[in-house]
């Protein structure tokens, strides 16, 4: 048996299944590669909002991240939930030392609004973090919270690219999904644009739509495919995995990381 494309995931724990690392390696299981995790903080998460979150030590994410690569290997790595500036600078320089492609999902806020990145990190996103990575996917707010333009139409997205752009990243995938109408992201490096668009699921229970999308970019990625391929078809499987969604707990529900499976 030939080993499969192996990616790792460098996020935060969500205790009730739908986001972080539980929804990154249930989707890499889904879209076919090897999933591997560095825990970066542990929150106590349901369908209501997160309780409680605890980071871990900048010693024990290096820790897992150096036990993973030295031995196993990496054909991509995904970031998401990374709470403080010390936790973010240390996961970039990780990165840098690891030459294979990296998706950047800059994780600020919860789906209920709760905090996951200290205001203190904000900078060291911009100057270490993003300048590592191959695509960058934050959804508007975080778009806001990183470079101050606010989208507030499609025409609005080219100039949310150019502002992530200039930090340093390699291709930014603008996610357009709290605009009205259908959902339309911009993947751009700077000279082509790919608009992806899909029509829009009237479903609440979208828990865990950033952290999907970004570890299945991750995982195409880790197949060999392009960038623009990737992001196209992690687009269509978020999509799917949205239309399926279900309710669980008396909040939000997850989106469906297993719906090909049923489908």
């Amino acid at each position: 048996m030939t080993a499969l494309p192996r990616v790792l995931t460098v996020a935060g724990s969500d205790s009730g299944g739908g986001a972080g690392i539980q929804a990154d390696l249930k989707t890499m299981l889904a879209l076919g590669v090897h999933g591997m995790s560095v825990l970066t903080a542990v929150t106590a998460q349901n369908s209501l909002g997160v309780q409680g979150a605890w980071e871990l030590s900048v010693e024990a994410v290096r820790a897992q991240y150096r036990s993973v690569v030295d031995d196993i290997g990496v054909q991509a790595v995904k970031t998401g939930m990374l709470a403080s500036a010390e936790l973010v600078e240390a996961v970039a320089e990780l990165i840098a030392a690891t030459d294979v492609p990296t998706v950047v999902d800059p994780v600020g806020v919860s789906k209920h609004g709760d905090p996951l990145l200290a205001a203190s990190a904000l900078d060291s996103v911009r100057t270490k973090l993003l300048p590592v990575a191959t695509v960058a996917t934050p959804n508007l707010d975080e778009v806001a919270q990183l470079t101050g333009v606010r989208v507030e139409s499609e025409e609005d997205l080219r100039e949310a690219a150019a502002a992530v752009l200039a930090y340093g990243p390699k291709w930014a995938l603008i996610k357009g999904g709290h605009l009205p109408g259908d959902a339309v992201d911009l993947l751009t490096d700077g000279t082509e644009e790919h608009w992806l668009r899909a029509p829009r699921h009237d479903n609440r229970h979208t828990h865990g739509t950033g952290c999907t999308l970004a570890s299945a970019i991750a995982s195409g990625l880790a197949k060999g495919e392009s960038v623009p391929a990737a992001v196209a078809a992690a687009k269509e499987y978020v999509t799917g995995a949205i239309a399926a969604g279900f309710a669980l707990g008396g909040g939000i529900g997850p989106v469906d990381h297993g719906w090909r499976f049923r489908a």
